[in-house]
């Protein structure tokens, strides 16, 4: 009965609209309620929640993908990656892609990429011939390498729902081929569709101009160097190189683009005040939430259900991914991770599977999710930017995600594709 009252509060609470993080904290309290605990053990356990050290590290690494976004560094790299691959069929969706590749590894952030890349790009794409649809498309599904590609704030949430035995350094390297594959095979889908449609490709501008973009973009790389740089090395932790990657970008933008004026500082301390409140509340409930979920042995029970369905490791991992993607189309990512860790990552380490691999696979899972509706944030806000209905969005996305789905296959059932880099540098 008292998980019956846990899920049902939480289910009319997401129903009526509320916040994800208030419907879990009033589901907690319902269900602490029933149990006869004393309602300040609900803010304990959330106030246990947020007192991890690790997670200083999260507004260091929104501020500096903030500034980044604020900060003239979009602009740079879509200079390079329009040098380096506009002049391949489809030259501007290859921009796309590739700048969103090189911004997502620097921000981390997809809704920053979209806002940023898809500004700056849509509007051009749709300039030279570039079916609108097509455009947005682009954007909205490249936008997710951000998630996958270091540094991401949500591996450090993943690593703290995982029970703080996973090791972020060995996350942010098990991320980057993923998410170069994930690049890779959304490129191969836009190329297809290029050439379908034909659309142009842009002049291939010479060595030196590749050259010149490649030293002006150069200096804001380093903000991804410093931060995952120093992780890896070991001369800082997560959160000294979160501090450090974010003075570095004040300072880059600031004084050596000169791009970063006080009204842009201001719209970036503010949006990641945002950001940072809103993820911290959100892990603060999703504790008490979880601490019940064990208290009711979930993740046995569903552990238990799985193998009476199969218990072949395949169809065990691909039900795992289905039950993602499904929960991915309906609820925000972060929150996901937070509820859905503690219950599947037992079930995958039970099966042999690497909990890094693991991290990976749900990650790239709740990416496709923020691309889908109802509550596809990437998808709502990529389309405002282009200018056209959720409807014609998604008429046309279905190669996009079918490239997403082959590299979610690949991290899923070949453990080297996100295992090899860390088991080489770590």
């Amino acid at each position: 009965m008292g998980l019956l009252i846990l899920l049902g509060t939480f289910a009319v609470g997401v129903v009526i609209g509320a916040p994800v993080a208030f419907a879990m904290g009033i589901a907690a309290a319902a269900a602490f309620w029933f149990e006869g605990f004393p309602m300040l053990i609900t803010f304990q356990r959330a106030t246990a929640g947020v007192s991890v050290f690790s997670l200083l590290a999260i507004p260091f690494f929104v501020f500096a993908g903030e500034i980044m976004l604020h900060g003239g560094i979009a602009k740079r790299l879509v200079t390079l990656a329009s040098a380096l691959v506009g002049h391949l069929k489809g030259g501007l969706a290859m921009v796309n892609i590739f700048s969103s590749m090189l911004f997502g590894g620097i921000s981390g952030s997809a809704v920053a990429d979209i806002s940023a890349l898809g500004s700056l790009l849509v509007p051009v794409m749709k300039e030279r011939g570039y079916r609108p649809d097509f455009a947005v498309n682009v954007t909205v599904t490249s936008s997710i390498a951000g998630i996958v590609i270091p540094p991401s704030h949500n591996m450090i949430i993943f690593a703290v729902a995982a029970g703080g035995g996973i090791s972020v350094s060995k996350l942010f390297l098990a991320g980057v081929l993923p998410g170069v594959l994930m690049c890779c095979a959304l490129a191969v889908a836009a190329w297809i569709l290029s050439i379908k449609h034909n659309y142009p490709a842009e002049p291939f501008p010479g060595w030196a101009v590749v050259g010149r973009a490649a030293l002006d973009a150069v200096p804001g790389f380093f903000t991804a160097v410093i931060i995952v740089g120093g992780t890896l090395s070991g001369i800082f932790t997560v959160t000294e190189s979160g501090a450090f990657g974010a003075i570095y970008a004040v300072l880059l933008t600031k004084f050596y683009y000169r791009s970063l004026p006080y009204a842009a500082f201001r719209a970036a301390v503010i949006g990641a005040v945002k950001t940072t409140a809103m993820v911290m509340i959100l892990i603060a409930f999703a504790s008490s939430f979880a601490y019940l979920l064990a208290l009711y042995q979930v993740p046995e029970k569903l552990s238990r259900g799985l193998v009476t369905i199969s218990d072949n490791p395949i169809m065990i991992l691909l039900m795992i991914n289905v039950i993602l993607l499904i929960l991915g189309m309906i609820m925000d990512m972060a929150a996901l991770i937070l509820i859905c860790t503690p219950i599947f990552l037992p079930i995958a380490k039970g099966l042999g599977m690497d909990p890094t691999q693991f991290g990976i696979m749900m990650l790239i899972n709740l990416g496709i999710g923020l691309c889908t509706p109802p509550v596809g944030t990437c998808l709502f806000v990529g389309c405002a930017v282009g200018k056209i209905k959720i409807e014609e969005a998604l008429k046309s996305i279905w190669p996009f995600y079918l490239a997403i789905l082959a590299a979610l296959v690949l991290v899923t059932y070949v453990p080297a594709v996100s295992l090899w880099l860390p088991s080489i540098l770590e």
